[in-house]
């Protein structure tokens, strides 16, 4: 079963020329195990090296990677620019073996001579952590593709005239690949640290339980709702008794619902982790929990970190409001009015913003633009700028035009194309941070920005400083929702208890009962940006029908327009924005007043720009080149 490895990476293992010294440093010098293990520091250079190849998915630092979902849209470079359907067959793919023999090398060095001057402690600790991340990476590739070859500790070597034959291995099981995963953090729990580790950077105890809960509950939604929702997603090899390297027996989602709820409330019971709530003011406190660092010894578990100056990130830069921007760049990446509505009222669950009266006849105006946010949940301020909320003190106002009535209607005044416009008297037409439908570079299309994972700092958006935001991958506040949604799924009446947990910290209603539906949404907003949203849609077989492949958006993509019906059904799989007008017209009663249009965002129009979400997309495609070289690989559905 480990031999395909050898095949895959055979590229790497020549230009390694088959040694076993583990590491390829960036000035391209080899090093052997006599000058590794005998300095502190280039261990902890080879275990940084590790970490820094283990970021997949949606992150800080790809940051386009966010257009995937229904959090964001591609705002200053206008619209859609991703190639496919629009999805990729290998969207967020990952597949290293390169790095899981590298790591193979690093254990066998640790159990050998070589390292015979360090402590066991030590040692049990430095093979902890490296086999974590090997877990991490095995779950990642899990999660992208199903069971894959598992190769252990083995360490492959290749050279001439070696049978090729013998490094073809077929597919684990998808049940297989999630079962090693929980018994390598299982195992390693007890090797890794229990305290805090630097801006929660390293992996110690609680982040192996963490993963071992998350591949848990992943594993039992994929055999509970893939046999369920989609039962022909699976792979040839799939036999009702162990599955296949696509597809989980719906006999074995107990089991990981027992063993993700157990995983959790070790965490709960036995950590030293809580939610943050340090700050009275709900809002400001929940944009700290995620991204003040000082959280890494209060909830966060696990997190990539970065440090200024050498290794930092852009996405401040890149993605700030205009107005506050210090150099050529703001805007890329901007947040959607479908992320903001799913964010309830404190007293309504349903988020919807009240923008028409209830018969749509006429608008709903307001004497302040953030207004129409009161009374939201307060993870909504953490998480993304709205219009009349601050960035650092400063209030951001979005107008994408004026308001005048022009005696039976009212009539928008706007700039095509242009932001930071004023009129005649001086007064605002439309704001430096817009929004407008042009493609102008760094003009914000949707009327909001993302604010969790930005950095207050000015220099953080400046492209020669950036930021040392970190991106946190595991906090507590997963671990509640895990338990949560485990206890659930087990008909175990602790379930509330949990959830409730992170809705009061959220400021928001308890709930008496909790639904699959609830955990979904509360999920949603607890973890926008987080890289949370579309592996869950894909896990609970949902992506494909919150994201349909077909439909027509109901909302107007005109905006001199507003017609929009009361009983507006808005497609889930196109993104919206929301415009807001000041109106001006003197003497009429709302002079002075806001109200707001519901748009589609620009680039995701009736042109057919959706998620497009289809059943072959729950399971990335294997790359031709794998197949060939090795033909025990089973091929994917749809593939």
């Amino acid at each position: 079963m480990k031999k395909i490895y050898c095949i895959i990476c055979m590229a790497a293992l020549l230009a390694a020329g088959g040694c076993k010294d583990f590491l390829d440093r960036e000035s391209e010098n080899l090093l052997t195990d006599d000058q590794v293990f005998s300095d502190e520091n280039m261990i902890n250079a080879v275990l940084a090296n590790y970490y820094g190849r283990i970021d997949w998915g949606q992150r800080i630092d790809d940051h386009d990677s966010y257009m995937a979902t229904d959090e964001a849209a591609n705002s200053g470079s206008g619209g859609w620019t991703w190639g496919g359907s629009p999805y990729e067959d290998g969207i967020f793919r990952v597949y290293d073996y390169t790095l899981i023999r590298h790591i193979n090398q690093f254990l066998e060095s640790i159990r050998s001579e070589a390292t015979a001057g360090l402590s066991e402690d030590y040692r049990k600790q430095l093979e902890g952590e490296v086999r974590f991340i090997r877990a991490w990476t095995y779950f990642n590739m899990g999660r992208c593709m199903g069971g894959m070859p598992l190769v252990g500790d083995e360490v492959f070597e290749y050279s001439g005239g070696t049978d090729i034959t013998a490094l073809q291995f077929p597919r684990s099981t998808e049940a297989e690949l999630y079962d090693y995963v929980i018994s390598e953090c299982t195992e390693i729990a007890d090797m890794l640290p229990t305290g805090y580790t630097k801006n929660a950077a390293r992996a110690n105890k609680w982040a192996a339980l963490t993963l071992k809960a998350r591949a848990a509950i992943y594993a039992a939604s994929i055999a509970k709702y893939g046999n369920s929702v989609t039962p022909d997603v699976r792979t040839s090899d799939y036999t009702a008794a162990e599955g296949g390297a696509v597809g989980i027996p719906a006999s074995k989602a107990n089991g990981y619902h027992q063993t993700a709820l157990a995983a959790a409330e070790e965490i709960i019971t036995n950590g030293r982790y809580r939610l943050y709530n340090e700050v009275a003011d709900k809002g400001v406190n929940f944009y700290e929990a995620v991204c003040n660092k000082a959280s890494a010894e209060i909830e966060v578990i696990w997190a990539k970190d970065h440090i200024v100056p050498g290794n930092n990130t852009g996405f401040t830069n890149a993605n700030g409001p205009l107005s506050m921007a210090q150099d050529a760049d703001a805007n890329r990446e901007t947040a959607i009015l479908n992320l903001v509505e799913a964010f309830e009222y404190t007293n309504d669950r349903n988020g919807t913003l009240k923008t028409r009266t209830s018969d749509a006849s006429d608008y709903i105006y307001y004497d302040n633009p953030e207004d129409l946010f009161a009374g939201k949940d307060a993870r909504l301020y953490g998480s993304v700028i709205y219009s009349g909320a601050d960035w650092n003190g400063t209030p951001i106002i979005y107008q994408a035009g004026q308001m005048k009535w022009s005696g039976s209607s009212w009539t928008i005044v706007t700039s095509s194309g242009q932001v930071g416009t004023v009129d005649e008297d001086g007064d605002m037409v439309v704001s430096i941070d817009g929004p407008n439908q042009s493609d102008g570079a760094t003009h914000n299309n949707t009327g909001f920005n993302i604010r969790k994972f930005m950095d207050y700092k000015p220099t953080a958006f400046t492209r020669g400083a950036g930021s040392d935001m970190w991106f946190v991958r595991m906090r507590y506040a997963e671990v509640l929702l895990i338990a949560a949604e485990a206890a659930m799924e087990l008909n175990d009446n602790r379930a509330v208890g949990f959830i409730n947990q992170v809705r009061d910290r959220a400021g928001i209603q308890p709930l008496s009962a909790v639904t699959l539906a609830d955990i979904e949404q509360e999920r949603r907003v607890e973890f926008a940006y987080e890289n949370h949203r579309w592996w869950d849609l894909k896990r609970w077989r949902r992506a494909h029908v919150v994201w349909p492949e077909t439909g027509t958006p109901t909302l107007t993509d005109d905006v001199t327009t507003h017609n929009q019906s009361a009983a507006a059904d808005v497609n889930t799989s196109v993104k919206y924005a929301l415009f807001p007008y000041r109106i001006k017209s003197s003497g009429h009663a709302q002079d002075g007043k806001w109200v707001f249009d519901k748009v589609n965002a620009s680039g995701w129009t009736y042109s057919g720009r959706r998620q497009n979400f289809q059943l072959r997309h729950y399971y990335n495609f294997l790359d031709n080149g794998w197949l060939e070289k090795n033909p025990k690989l089973v091929r994917n559905p749809y593939q």
